[in-house]
């Protein structure tokens, strides 16, 4: 593993801060087991999302990808599991397109397992204290629909490349009310780099790490 893209998101909802874009910014130009990161900011617009990350992907050709997005009131980092072929927007993106169940890219697979090893990154962020769980459900918006995108590029790519999607929480300066829980950029910063480090591994290991609704 020589080169890991990271993604974060622009600022939307109103929000004056988006945390994603602000952690995976302060990472660019760092190395982590001899891997330079790098970083981009995508878009929060369905479709062009997925152009700027194709664009990016091309331009820095990685061996792995991962997309950060912000899931506000989740509590840890959380890696996912699988994206869907799905979007189902509950409100307006940045440029005021709100689609409603319509596939990410028509014809392709129902779903995309990540090829990240991410109950090795949860167990390792555990073991630094940072909060983190396997989450299995990535919404219908657009963080979605960039994994989806990103794992159906994955797939057809004509060379090996491994990627997924972390979504992380809101930041202290965005829940001043105390009704939703955060994480301090530093702490998400240091989540991040432990997640690019165990993204050398190409196979995952096998415990517990499902959920009861």
């Amino acid at each position: 593993m020589k080169k890991v893209l990271l993604t974060g998101f622009e600022l939307f909802g109103g929000e004056r801060v988006n945390p994603s874009w602000e952690a995976v910014r302060s990472l660019k130009g760092e190395k982590v087991e001899g891997a330079a990161i790098e970083g981009v900011c995508l878009p929060t617009v369905f479709g062009k999302s997925l152009n700027r990350l194709r664009q990016a992907i091309r331009d820095t050709q990685p061996d792995v990808v991962i997309a950060v997005g912000q899931a506000g009131g989740r509590a840890g980092i959380t890696p996912e599991r699988v994206a869907i072929n799905l979007e189902d927007a509950r409100i307006p993106d940045n440029e005021g397109n709100q689609p409603v169940d319509q596939p990410v890219v028509k014809g392709a697979p129902a779903a995309y397992w990540s090829t990240l090893p991410i109950k090795r990154m949860v167990r390792a962020l555990r073991e630094e204290g940072i909060p983190a769980s396997v989450s299995h459900t990535a919404g219908t918006y657009v963080c979605n629909h960039v994994f989806f995108g990103l794992m159906h590029e994955l797939e057809q790519a004509c060379r090996p490349m491994r990627g997924g999607f972390i979504h992380i929480p809101f930041a202290p300066s965005q829940v001043s009310d105390g009704d939703h829980p955060s994480l301090p950029l530093e702490i998400v910063r240091q989540g991040l780099l432990l997640a690019v480090r165990e993204s050398r591994h190409v196979t995952d290991i096998r415990e517990t790490g499902g959920a009861v609704h």
